[in-house]
């Protein structure tokens, strides 16, 4: 599970060879005990919750990195290491 990025308290992470559950590019926002399973094409929300001003952040931060985001989900799901991904600032 390699965390990606890290940005005002939430931790992005990835699962390598999590492709089974959900069936759609997706990522792991984490905010102290809450977790949250994120699509990375339309940005819904797959699983979990975190507080909506955290998850606006998550969406705002998607939305900038999204083709990273598909470049690292095809590394991390054929069991290779995803590339750090810059934090919102």
């Amino acid at each position: 599970m390699p965390t990606i990025s890290v940005f005002y308290g939430i931790i992005i992470t990835l699962y390598f060879f999590d492709n089974q559950k959900h069936q759609t590019p997706h990522f792991h926002a984490r905010y102290q005990s809450q977790q949250a399973s994120v699509s990375i094409p339309d940005g819904e929300v797959l699983e979990g919750e975190i507080p909506s001003s955290k998850m606006k952040l998550v969406q705002a931060w998607l939305e900038i990195h999204k083709e990273d985001l598909l470049a690292d989900w095809e590394l991390a799901v054929n069991g290779q290491t995803p590339f750090p991904i810059e934090p919102l600032r």
